[in-house]
Order: C-alpha cells, then sequence, then structure tokens
C-alpha cells in the first residue's frame, strides 16, 4: 500500500471562515495569505517552505475577526497563539515567523500571556 506524501511543518495556521469572519474578509484574507506562500516559497509543499494554512470553522472571536490560531512545537513544547481582527501585514508576520522559527508576533494577539 503507497503512503501520501510527508511534508514537515514548522506550525499550522487555521483561518477563521465563520460567517462573522467571513463579514469581515476572511475568504480574501486566506486567498491572499495562501497566495504569498506560494510567491514567497513558505508553503509547506514547497522546497524550504514549512507552514501550513488551513481554513477552518469559527475559532470563537465572532465581533473581532478575521481571527487566526497558529500552533507549532517551539523548544519541545506546543506553542498555540490566537489572532483577532487580522490584516494581511499581520497574517504575513505570523506566518514569517512560523517559518523562520522566531517569536510570534504580539500585534493583534490575544489570550493567555505566553511564557
Amino acid at each position: 500500500m503507497t503512503q501520501p506524501k510527508y511534508f514537515s511543518t514548522n506550525g499550522h495556521l487555521l483561518l477563521c471562515q465563520g460567517q462573522s469572519c467571513q463579514q469581515r474578509d476572511s475568504v480574501l484574507l486566506y486567498k491572499a495569505l495562501w497566495n504569498w506562500l506560494e510567491r514567497e516559497g513558505l508553503a509547506y509543499y514547497k522546497a524550504g517552505g514549512t507552514v501550513r494554512l488551513t481554513q477552518s470553522g469559527c475559532l470563537g472571536a465572532c465581533k473581532y475577526g478575521p481571527t487566526l490560531c497558529v500552533y507549532r512545537e517551539r523548544e519541545g513544547q506546543l506553542e498555540q497563539a490566537w489572532y483577532a481582527g487580522l490584516d494581511f501585514p499581520a497574517a504575513k508576520a505570523v506566518a514569517q515567523a512560523v517559518q523562520d522559527g522566531a517569536d510570534l508576533p504580539v500585534t493583534g494577539r490575544y489570550g493567555p500571556p505566553q511564557p
């Protein structure tokens, strides 16, 4: 039996596509971010790329969308970050930090403080 191809990733970005986020242009943000990841070679299936981007259902911050959730392993620990009111430059900064293994941006971030 053949196996699916495995692509190593540095992190996974989930961009809300719930109704409220869609009303705040999350569909356009997803397309723009995906195109940028591909163009810059950061998409997980490109040589050297390690960022996954997935459309998600509602992430629960409906009044503050578009909302983005990031999961990645860093220093042997699961790190997660939540962003609200995200625009394209902020989304690019998050994706670039994931690719580079750098600290995640604080702009737009909400939730419990990170160590």
